[in-house]
């Protein structure tokens, strides 16, 4: 018998950082992520973020990769923001995501990290904050995930 444990801090933002996600409406997108998510035998644990960037605290799966998810995941809600009037200026997401792992008992602090996000953001932009994760992870910067895709 297999256990696994594998929490993932999932991190994308929307092309070319267009602050397209409208606040009034985030909400209606993030349950259609957590169903989403539900669908795929996952668990959502927090999400959030602002105009231009999502931020989800989450499991999935161990036999669904990381990258096969957020494929789904992003082509998904790609047709379900680009059909909705709520959302009128999105044109996609932005190339790539970053993921990284947390144990069990880091899920209170990232969860609290996410739901901060408007606090957080007022002194930091979304570029700093994505450089920040990857250098505190161990992982390079790729300028090309900075780029205007």
């Amino acid at each position: 018998m297999s256990y696994t444990n594998l929490v993932y801090h999932i991190v994308w933002r929307t092309y070319r950082s267009i602050p397209t996600i409208v606040a009034e409406h985030e909400r209606d997108l993030y349950a259609y992520i957590h169903g989403y998510i539900h669908a795929h035998n996952g668990k959502l644990y927090r999400i959030g973020g602002m105009p231009d960037h999502i931020h989800m605290l989450l499991s999935i799966p161990p036999n669904i990769a990381v990258s096969e998810f957020m494929r789904g995941l992003k082509f998904s809600t790609n047709n379900w923001l680009k059909n909705s009037s709520d959302f009128p200026h999105f044109s996609g997401w932005g190339e790539g995501f970053a993921a990284f792992t947390y144990s069990k008992e880091q899920i209170p602090v990232v969860k609290q990290y996410i739901m901060n996000q408007r606090e957080h953001h007022k002194v930091t932009t979304f570029a700093e904050e994505y450089r920040k994760f990857i250098l505190e992870n161990g992982g390079e910067i790729n300028e090309k995930y900075f780029l205007n895709d």
